[in-house]
């Protein structure tokens, strides 16, 4: 991610973190705090934070535990895979009205939905970092076969904590002592 671009610019994108659908995942409890520190870190980082929900209206909204650590709740309802459907409701309220340049995905399922809206990103032009440790799936070697093929498609695949971490660039970052609590906090 480029340091000389404002945060404001960039969007962590939390994909479909709903409990009906993290209840598939073998390692939820995992996924869901590396989420939580994902956002969290956007959050004292000010980098705006956005979530879509599957069909909530059948498999129910986020999960509480992130939207309580944002203070604007940007919540976007798609049927779609991809939040980045050409025409989708979800892709105008998120494309529509801030200048995206580039796009942190996080959440579920890697295989379907991650996949596809950083396949439909890198093909309107916006860079995507996937962040590997913060996404789930139902089969471990479909996710990793998914975060391959996106790397190659010219996606950036790093951990959370390396985003973020090259966001601060150093211990002189006004945000770095509230970041560093945060690292230790969801270790």
């Amino acid at each position: 991610m480029s340091q000389s671009r404002p945060l404001d610019s960039a969007l962590l994108l939390c994909l479909d973190l709903q409990p009906s659908l993290l209840k598939v995942i073998p390692d939820a409890a995992r996924v869901l705090r590396r989420c939580q520190f994902a956002v969290a870190a956007a959050e004292a980082l000010g980098m705006p934070v956005a979530f879509t929900e599957q069909v909530p209206e059948k498999l129910g909204p986020t999960d509480p535990s992130l939207l309580a650590l944002v203070a604007s709740r940007e919540v976007h309802s798609k049927d779609a895979f991809s939040a980045l459907e050409a025409g989708s409701a979800a892709r105008q309220g998120l494309t529509g009205s801030r200048s995206l340049e580039h796009l942190v995905l996080c959440g579920v399922e890697t295989p379907v939905c991650v996949f596809q809206t950083a396949v439909d990103a890198i093909q309107a032009g916006i860079p995507v970092t996937v962040l590997p440790d913060c996404v789930g799936a139902r089969r471990d070697a479909d996710a990793a076969a998914c975060l391959a093929a996106l790397a190659r498609a010219g996606a950036h695949v790093l951990p959370a904590e390396t985003v973020f971490y090259a966001i601060v660039r150093g211990a002189r970052h006004p945000a770095f002592r509230a970041f560093n609590a945060l690292v230790k906090h969801y270790a």
